[in-house]
């Protein structure tokens, strides 16, 4: 694998990363574990949780991750640059486009194609993040993966604190957090 191809194929995430971070990580899959296998299904989860964990949007966290992973700090610098670059030059032509077409009614039907698609791409991503953390692998072509019991315990708990008792989401993923390493560390 050559820097280049590293930094082609998150020029194209940056590309086509219309949606926000959410949207992107069914891109970034497809390049990294998909097309070139640069990661594992598991490491990439990893770095999903990872990057959503930490300061920053998960796009350039998640390049970020993946880029260390793979080619340590330059995969880093450019996986990050090839995420950001194509958005940067693509807002710089969409504010001079918008600029001079503001009242055009075509262009807002485009945008809301373009909804439409990044909540798919959202969706896509959704499932791929619960079915990992719930059975530990993807479902793929309908066959059943085992369901991991004490992750389903611990997501319906959560969701529970979260949204009727309106806890700190901060405390809540300490608390999960604390509990996996207790539940997960005892031998079976």
């Amino acid at each position: 694998m050559t820097w280049l191809t590293l930094l082609l194929a998150f020029l194209q995430i940056g590309f086509f990363s219309i949606g926000g971070g959410y949207a992107t990580i069914p891109l970034i899959q497809e390049q990294v574990v998909d097309r070139y296998h640069w990661l594992s299904m598991q490491e990439f989860t990893d770095i999903i949780t990872i990057s959503q964990m930490t300061p920053g949007p998960l796009a350039v966290n998640t390049s970020t991750f993946t880029g260390i992973r793979i080619m340590g700090i330059p995969g880093a610098i450019l996986a990050t640059f090839g995420c950001i670059f194509s958005g940067f030059v693509i807002c710089l032509c969409l504010y001079r486009f918008f600029s001079r077409y503001r009242s055009a009614g075509p262009v807002f039907t485009v945008l809301k194609g373009l909804r439409a698609a990044s909540i798919g791409l959202i969706a896509a991503s959704a499932g791929t993040i619960l079915s990992m953390a719930l059975a530990g692998t993807m479902v793929l072509g309908g066959i059943a993966i085992p369901v991991n019991g004490i992750a389903v315990v611990l997501f319906l708990l959560s969701l529970v604190l979260l949204r009727k008792f309106h806890l700190n989401p901060i405390l809540v993923m300490a608390v999960s957090g604390a509990l996996g390493a207790v539940i997960y560390s005892i031998p079976l």
